[in-house]
């Protein structure tokens, strides 16, 4: 039987990107997730993915894919989605809060006061997003004594990366997520947030393409890359971790976790932690 047969999740922006990558890892495990994001018809969004072809690969990994539109930025489209979680299962095991308003500007260098306001969305859909969403999880969460949600952030959250609030929403991120353990921690709900390296999602892959300079970049040299099924693969491990709430309140660099649990990405291989070259998180678990 797979690990996580039977178990429910909601994986937040994963029309394509890590969101898809962490819906297919658990598929393969045998998970029903439910894959929410805007896109919904092919060709809306300059790059490829939809929630029903996620869901679709999800089926076809061995999971249930159940794709459901969502704009994490709309708080009732929010609750319709967990009042359908609820009212299809009954339960709910994971939350992975990894929808982003990303620009398409990101990574074009500028200072703060040259770039457009409307960056400031990121919070919107990256660190409100995540509140909103993680309060009706453990709606559901807390009366069953269990469940997992995780932040997905990344080294920016103290490391300098693409600009001010880029930084400032991945810091949120991890802060957000140990305060919550705090409360979860008498329910036995689990909280922690994980830092991510290089990924080689569409985006990620289409800007190396386009600025070949960046493969020099240690934040973006694509030899300490993975792919977006690698954080999945180490999402299903904690899940599955039956003293996992030794590890609520912490911020974790995902390759390390992957060396603990023994977890490599899709071709073997075991992409490497950066905390040397990038600095370390700040939060421990709370116990």
């Amino acid at each position: 039987m797979a690990s996580l047969s039977g178990k429910v999740a909601v994986v937040t922006g994963a029309s394509r990107g890590i969101g898809k990558g962490i819906a297919l890892a658990l598929a393969s495990e045998g998970a029903t997730v439910y894959v929410t994001g805007r896109t919904v018809a092919a060709g809306a969004h300059a790059l490829p993915g939809t929630v029903a072809e996620t869901a679709a690969e999800v089926d076809r990994r061995g999971g249930k894919g159940i794709a459901v539109q969502v704009d994490h930025a709309q708080d009732e489209q929010v609750a319709a989605l967990f009042a359908q979680v609820r009212a299809e299962q009954g339960r709910l095991d994971l939350l992975v809060n990894n929808a982003f308003a990303l620009p398409d500007t990101l990574i074009e260098p500028a200072p703060f006061w040259e770039k457009p306001l409307s960056y400031w969305d990121m919070v919107d859909v990256g660190v409100r997003s995540n509140y909103v969403a993680a309060s009706h999880a453990a709606r559901m969460m807390v009366p069953q004594r269990g469940g997992l949600i995780v932040a997905t952030s990344g080294y920016t959250g103290i490391a300098y990366t693409y600009g001010v609030v880029f930084g400032l929403c991945k810091a949120a991120v991890d802060r957000m997520a140990r305060d919550m353990a705090i409360e979860l921690k008498p329910h036995n709900v689990c909280s922690l947030s994980l830092w991510m390296g290089l990924t080689f999602t569409e985006r990620a892959e289409r800007a190396l393409a386009e600025n070949p300079a960046m493969a020099s970049s240690t934040v973006t040299n694509p030899t300490v890359g993975s792919s977006t099924e690698f954080p999945g693969r180490v999402i299903a491990a904690l899940a599955t971790d039956p003293n996992i709430m030794a590890r609520s309140g912490g911020t974790f660099i995902t390759a390390e976790l992957a060396q603990q649990y023994g977890v490599t990405d899709i071709d073997g291989s075991m992409p490497p932690s950066l905390r040397a070259q990038r600095g370390a998180p700040i939060y421990a678990p709370i116990n």
